[in-house]
């Protein structure tokens, strides 16, 4: 794979790249660059967590070395209870081993990080207190404000959070941040901030965020936004059927978008194309090789919401199959990690 193969296989699916020109440079220069993503083991994974999977998989593909940090602190930041940090990095760690197992991912060069293994070192913390010496609360406020769950009393907890995230660029000696678009604010803030300290900016890539079930953003906390990896087979038709998805409409279509980002991106990098089942009365079955195909289709209304409902459904249920063959173990895991669900 050259240079430019490796640029367009890391930006495809992607939103925002800060910056390509710095991208394309690395990627010219060194021979194995090194990426994170970062996620507070808070709410319980779900299947739009498969957006970050992919992407973490094309960058092993383009030949990285990639890290994903289980931000235990970091969720006790955004109010994990303390006592449960260490059985919910339990659930993720295997169920995100999963995800990657499920989308044929090659994981010779990954690894998984507990945030805690480096964040209460003494370098690391010194750190953390100069910085705070150089940016101000409504700083700090602003950049976590689409992360952190802010009340009408905040915490000094959530203020703290992209101060550690900035430096995790740092101790995890990596060239590249990746997250969602959600992130921004804390990437910029990063990029702006490090070098006060005397550390290089790094370069910062975002994907969109899919929409959730009823026509919002995925959400760990609300259950009728998203689809569970342990929900069963029925449970995934019930939800998907109920989704939001009219006709012809693709703004805020958590079905369609799942379809475009996820199950698209699988089937093509496995030259395959996405089928979409129907009786001969009604036309036939319908195939996509892109998701701009499926895109223009839906939009000039040729395909019928059900019958994108009902093929998704068959391929949701595709992906959760290795969660389903460990259903015993993750399940009994999920309720140590999440007792009031």
């Amino acid at each position: 794979m050259n240079v430019n193969e490796k640029f367009e296989l890391i930006k495809r699916n992607t939103q925002e790249i800060v910056t390509e020109k710095e991208l394309m440079e690395l990627l010219k220069n060194k021979k194995q660059p090194s990426v994170y993503l970062g996620t507070a083991i808070t709410g319980k994974p779900h299947i739009a967590y498969f957006i970050w999977v992919l992407k973490l998989a094309d960058f092993l593909k383009a030949g990285f070395k990639v890290k994903l940090l289980l931000a235990d602190l970091h969720g006790a930041l955004d109010n994990c209870p303390w006592d449960l940090l260490e059985k919910r990095y339990k659930y993720y760690s295997e169920v995100v081993s999963l995800m990657f197992k499920s989308v044929g991912a090659d994981i010779k060069n990954f690894e998984i990080i507990t945030g805690s293994s480096f964040q209460l070192k003494k370098d690391y913390m010194l750190d953390v207190l100069k910085y705070s010496t150089f940016v101000s609360i409504n700083d700090c406020k602003r950049a976590s404000a689409d992360v952190v769950k802010y009340g009408k009393n905040p915490q000094l907890s959530g203020l703290i959070y992209p101060i550690m995230q900035s430096l995790d660029e740092v101790y995890l000696n990596i060239d590249i941040q990746y997250g969602g678009t959600d992130q921004r604010k804390i990437l910029m803030f990063s990029r702006e901030n490090l070098p006060r300290l005397g550390y290089k900016p790094r370069i910062e890539i975002m994907n969109p965020m899919l929409p959730g079930l009823v026509g919002k953003k995925m959400s760990a906390s609300d259950d009728r936004t998203k689809i569970d990896l342990l929900d069963d087979e029925k449970t995934v038709k019930i939800k998907i059927n109920k989704a939001f998805c009219p006709e012809g409409i693709i703004e805020d279509n958590g079905v369609l978008s799942f379809a475009e980002h996820v199950i698209m991106t699988i089937l093509q990098d496995q030259n395959k194309k996405f089928i979409i089942n129907r009786p001969e009365k009604w036309g036939g079955n319908l195939e996509f090789k892109t998701k701009e195909e499926l895109e223009k289709s839906f939009v000039k209304k040729e395909i019928h919401p059900m019958d994108l409902k009902n093929a998704v459904v068959i391929e949701i249920n595709k992906l959760l199959e290795p969660m389903r063959k460990n259903r015993v173990k993750l399940e009994k895991l999920a309720k140590e990690a999440y007792p009031d669900d």
